[in-house]
C-alpha cells in the first residue's frame, strides 16, 4: 500500500501547499502547455515589436540607418544578457513560478509605454519627408527617454521570462516515469515550434496593424497579449508542480573557486578517494582529472568546520567532489559557448539590416503591399519547415537512434550560416547595381522586387532551426542537474553577446570606412549609400573562420563519462562519445 502510495507521488517535486506532488492531479503536458502559453505571448510580443523597429526609429524617431539596427541589436541583446538576473532570481529568491508571473507584467508594462509613447503626439517628432531626410528632426531627449522606458522594462521582463519558462515547464514531468520522460523529451522541439506560431503571428498580423492602422495599437495589443496570458497562466496555480529553491548555482561555483584557491598550496592526500564527499548526497559524480587544481577545493584541513562547532563544513574552505565536478561540467562547456556567439550576429542581420533593404525595395504582390517587417516569416517558415522535416525523415527513419547529436546540429547551424552570409553579400550587389541605375531618378522605393531577399532571410532560418534546438537541448543535457538553469541562461547569453558583437562590429566598420573624399562608408546614415555587400561578406568570413575553431572544440569536448552522469541529464544517461540528443525523440 505504501508503494502504491509513493508510486502516486512525485517525490522531488511539491504541490502550491508545498505537499509532495499528487501524480495525477498536478504537471503533465497540459500544465506545460500552459506555461509555453506564456512563452508563445512573451515571443509574439518581442518579436512583434522587435523586428519592426528598426523601421520605427528610422522613420517616426528619425534616426540614422547605423543608429537604429544598433539600438535593435541592443536591446536583443540586453534582454538575452538580463536571463542570467532572471535565473538567479528565480533560483535564489522567487522561485521560477513568481519569477514568470511577475516579470511577464513588466514586460506588458513595457509594451503599455511603448503604445503611449507611440500614440501621444508631443512623444513623437514631427513627421518628415523621407525623400528630404536632411531636413527631419530627430527625436529629443524625452522622448527618446520615454521610448527607452518601454523598451527596457520590456527587456527586463523578456530576461525574467525566458529565465524560467522552459525549466518551469520540464519541472513538469518525472524523470524518474518512463512516459513522463518520453513526454519531456518531445517537449523540446515542442516549445521551439510553439513559439514560433507566437512570431508568425506577429511578423504578420501585428506588423501589418502597425503599419496600416497604427503603431500605438499594435504595442497596445502586445501588453494586452501579455496580461492575458498572465492570467491564463495564473489560472492554473493549483495543477503545477514546484521544485523547492536550491540556491543560486552562481555562489556554488564562486564557493568552489575560492576554496581552491585557499587551498592551491596544499598536495593532494595518497589516497584520493580521501577526498571531501557528502555521504548523504542522493546524487554522486565520480572525480575526473580534467582542470586538477580545483580539486584542491576537496582537500581537508583545519579550520574547514564551520563556527560554533559546527559539524557542517564552511563551503568557503571545503567543497565535495560533486560540487567540483559540476563546476568542470560548466567550465567544458564554455568552448563550445564562446563558439556559437557568431551565429546570432549573423541573426541579428536578419531583423536590422535586412529589414532595412526590404523597406527601400518594391514589396508589393499585385495591389496589396507587404510591410517590410513581414519578410521575416520567411525566416520563421524556413525554420519551421526544417524543423518538420527534421523531425519526419530523419527522426522517423532512425528508431534506433536519434539522429544528429547537439554538437553536430550546432555545427551545421554554423556552416549554413556562412552560406547565408555569402548570399546576402551577392544580394546586396545586384540591389546597389540599380540604386547606381536609377540614382537621378527621385523615388524612395527601388524598381527591384525585395523578394530577392527570401533566400538570405530562409537560408538563416535553415540554421536557426539547426543552432537553436540544438544548443537548447546541449546546454540543459550537458550541465549538471543543480545548475540547469544557469546552463540555460548561459545558452541564452550566446545570443545576447551575438547582438553585441553586431554593435560592436558596426561601431568599429563606421569608424574604420568613414568614407573618402565626400563619399560615404560601409555603413552610411542612409541605407542606399552604405555598401551593405562588404559589410555581410565580413561576417560571412568571420563566421568561416569561427566554424573551424568551433569544429577544433566539438572535437576536444567530452561529456561527463562518470557512472552517475546520468543522474545530471536530462535524458537520464550519456553517451561516452556521441551526446545524446533531447530536442527530438
Amino acid at each position: 500500500m505504501e508503494t502504491e502510495e509513493r508510486k502516486a507521488l512525485v517525490l522531488d517535486a511539491y504541490d502550491y501547499k508545498g505537499a509532495p506532488a499528487d501524480r495525477a492531479q498536478t504537471g503533465g503536458w497540459v500544465s506545460a502547455a500552459t506555461i509555453l502559453g506564456i512563452e508563445v505571448s512573451e515571443r509574439f510580443t518581442t518579436m512583434g515589436i522587435a523586428v519592426n523597429l528598426v523601421t520605427y526609429l528610422d522613420n517616426t524617431m528619425h534616426q540614422p540607418s547605423a543608429t537604429s539596427s544598433t539600438i535593435v541589436a541592443n536591446f536583443s541583446g540586453v534582454s538575452f544578457l538580463l536571463c542570467l538576473l532572471g535565473g538567479c532570481v528565480a533560483d535564489s529568491f522567487l522561485g521560477r513560478y513568481w519569477t514568470i508571473a511577475i516579470f511577464a507584467v513588466i514586460e506588458a508594462l513595457g509594451a503599455c509605454v511603448l503604445a503611449i509613447s507611440a500614440t501621444l503626439s508631443h512623444l513623437r517628432p514631427p513627421p518628415c519627408n523621407p525623400s528630404v531626410a536632411i531636413k527631419c528632426v530627430k527625436a529629443n531627449n524625452l522622448q527618446m527617454g520615454v521610448f527607452f522606458l518601454g523598451l527596457f522594462a520590456m527587456a527586463l521582463g523578456i530576461g525574467g521570462v525566458k529565465s524560467s519558462v522552459s525549466a518551469l515547464g520540464t519541472d513538469q514531468f518525472d524523470q524518474t516515469d518512463e512516459k513522463e520522460k518520453t513526454q519531456m523529451e518531445y517537449f523540446f522541439n515542442r516549445f521551439y515550434f510553439l513559439i514560433n506560431i507566437g512570431t508568425i503571428l506577429a511578423v504578420t498580423l501585428l506588423v501589418y496593424i502597425q503599419d496600416e492602422v497604427s503603431r500605438g495599437v499594435g504595442y497596445g495589443i502586445c501588453s494586452a497579449a501579455m496580461l492575458m496570458a498572465v492570467i491564463v497562466f495564473l489560472s492554473r496555480t493549483r495543477r503545477y508542480r514546484y521544485k523547492k529553491l536550491t540556491g543560486s548555482p552562481l555562489i556554488q561555483v564562486i564557493q568552489v573557486i575560492v576554496a581552491a584557491i585557499q587551498k592551491r598550496k596544499l598536495e593532494f592526500p595518497s589516497d584520493l578517494s580521501l577526498l571531501y564527499e557528502d555521504s548523504s548526497a542522493k546524487s554522486k559524480i565520480c572525480r575526473t582529472d580534467q582542470f586538477r587544481w580545483l580539486d584542491k577545493a576537496t582537500i581537508r584541513s583545519d579550520g574547514d568546520l564551520g563556527k560554533n562547532g559546527s559539524e557542517t563544513p564552511n563551503p568557503w574552505r571545503l567543497s565535495t567532489v560533486t560540487r567540483v565536478e559540476e563546476l568542470k561540467m560548466m567550465i567544458r562547456l564554455l568552448p563550445i559557448w564562446a563558439t556559437t556567439i557568431i551565429f546570432w550576429c549573423v541573426h541579428a542581420q536578419v531583423i536590422t539590416f535586412s529589414v532595412q533593404q526590404a523597406a527601400s525595395m518594391d514589396r508589393s504582390i499585385g495591389k496589396f503591399h507587404v510591410p517590410a517587417a513581414s519578410f521575416s516569416v520567411f525566416f520563421i517558415g524556413a525554420t519551421m519547415i526544417t524543423l518538420a522535416l527534421y523531425d519526419r525523415m530523419v527522426m522517423k527513419k532512425s528508431r534506433g537512434s536519434r539522429g544528429l547529436t547537439n554538437l553536430q546540429k550546432i555545427g551545421l547551424g554554423l556552416a549554413i550560416s556562412v552560406i547565408a552570409m555569402a548570399v546576402a553579400a551577392a544580394m546586396e550587389q545586384k540591389r546597389l547595381k540599380v540604386i547606381r541605375a536609377n540614382r537621378n531618378t527621385p523615388t524612395s522605393t527601388l524598381p527591384l522586387t525585395a523578394f530577392i531577399l527570401i533566400p538570405q532571410f530562409a537560408i538563416v532560418g535553415i540554421a536557426e532551426a539547426f543552432m537553436y534546438s540544438g544548443q537548447l537541448a546541449f546546454f540543459i543535457s550537458e550541465a549538471p542537474k543543480g545548475m540547469k538553469a544557469i546552463s540555460n541562461s548561459l545558452f541564452l547569453t550566446t545570443i545576447s553577446f551575438g547582438y553585441f558583437v553586431t554593435t560592436i562590429l558596426v561601431d568599429l566598420i563606421k569608424k574604420i570606412t568613414p568614407g573618402k573624399d565626400g563619399g560615404h562608408g560601409w555603413l552610411a546614415p542612409k541605407i542606399n549609400d552604405s555598401r551593405l555587400d562588404y559589410f555581410y561578406a565580413l561576417i560571412s568570413v568571420l563566421s568561416f573562420i569561427n566554424l573551424g575553431l568551433y569544429l577544433v572544440c566539438a572535437r576536444w569536448y567530452k561529456p561527463n563519462s562518470s557512472e552517475n552522469a546520468k543522474d545530471s541529464d536530462v535524458n537520464a544517461s550519456h553517451d561516452e562519445e556521441k551526446p545524446q540528443d533531447v530536442s527530438n525523440s
